[in-house]
């Protein structure tokens, strides 16, 4: 029984066989990434000794945040805004501005901070406060969203994005939007108060915190098919306390699947068409090149949502609680829901900031 109760999050792959700096190889813990390990020394700065959580194994070697961070590093002394990186109660010398959870534009502390490890406890079962679907273009988020909070609207709910466009005829405050003057909301946006924000044809448009927080203190649980880059907002505050769940393109079969059904009720994704009819008076050949440019364009747009879902969850793997493949509507729904029931049944290891 160990009396040092610190756990950590593993966020990267480590195979002791592959480290050319472990002085003996047979004294390394491999380990996975999303394993949780229970650090039981952190006196030598270079090595932690650790076990795995739930397995009987042994105690063994793993690289600290110190060791692995100077291996890994990319970050140019002048971005460097993390000076030592303090966990499990040691004490640390961090210079970090304030606005690195408040703000979209995250690029420069993303190239400052690398997140090796993350120190965890863990919760008895309880609900998380939002939901956050995420995933490339197409892959089903807002239809997921909006089928969730219609299935069981006092328990989910969703929120209203402000916009500086002026409403359209029949348009009101509220239904689709709120209606706010450009001024208004850039001024909100420098004090922070959007979770995010970007801008279309000249007008922004953003979702404001303070309307999760509505959503929150009604009792529901706050739906989101956010951006990637509002993760950290939500990951690292204990207001929010989000369950993510990834929702991933399917194979290239499945996709064309898909996009078929979206034009058959009227949607396509490309506006290249042509008249076949209108094509063979003139060349037979011309309507042929025509059909293969319009199928390779469509595969084009097939691996550039499968190579845009792979990459994304790759960036943002540390903040996804949940991934789950939309081969099927049906089917996908069911499994978010299952997700979400399991919260309030399973013990959960959650970020120790949520709790201390």
């Amino acid at each position: 029984m160990f009396s040092f109760q610190c756990y950590m999050r593993a966020l990267f792959d480590y195979d002791p066989l592959e480290d050319s700096l472990l002085p003996c190889k047979e004294i390394g813990l491999t380990f996975d990434h999303g394993d949780i390990l229970q650090i039981v020394n952190q006196k030598d700065p270079n090595w932690w000794q650790a076990k795995k959580v739930g397995l009987n194994g042994p105690v063994g070697l793993i690289p600290s945040q110190e060791l692995e961070e100077r291996r890994k590093a990319f970050v140019k002394p002048e971005a460097d805004y993390v000076h030592k990186i303090g966990i499990c109660g040691t004490r640390i010398s961090k210079k970090k501005r304030k606005s690195m959870y408040q703000s979209k534009s995250n690029s420069e502390f993303d190239k400052a901070d690398l997140l090796l490890y993350e120190e965890v406890t863990r919760m008895p079962p309880f609900k998380r406060r939002t939901l956050a679907l995420i995933g490339s273009q197409g892959v089903g988020r807002r239809t997921l969203k909006n089928r969730l909070i219609n299935s069981d609207p006092e328990k989910f709910g969703g929120v209203v994005p402000f916009t500086s466009r002026p409403p359209r005829v029949l348009e009101e405050d509220g239904r689709g939007y709120w209606f706010i003057d450009r001024e208004t909301m850039e001024e909100e946006i420098r004090e922070h108060r959007f979770l995010e924000y970007g801008e279309h044809n000249g007008h922004l448009y953003g979702t404001k915190l303070d309307s999760i927080r509505e959503v929150i203190r009604h009792g529901k649980m706050c739906v989101l098919d956010c951006s990637p880059a509002a993760l950290k907002i939500l990951h690292n505050s204990s207001e929010f306390m989000p369950y993510v769940i990834f929702i991933a393109a399917p194979g290239m079969e499945q996709l064309k699947h898909l996009y078929g059904m979206s034009r058959s009720i009227g949607s396509s994704s490309r506006n290249l068409t042509f008249d076949r009819a209108s094509s063979i008076r003139y060349s037979s050949r011309r309507a042929r090149t025509l059909e293969s440019l319009a199928s390779l364009y469509e595969e084009e747009d097939l691996r550039q949502t499968l190579e845009e879902s792979a990459c994304l969850q790759r960036t943002y793997d540390m903040y996804i609680d949940s991934v789950i493949v939309n081969e099927d509507f049906d089917v996908t729904f069911r499994k978010v829901v299952e997700a979400l029931e399991s919260l309030s049944t399973e013990h959960q290891w959650v970020p120790v900031n949520w709790v201390y």
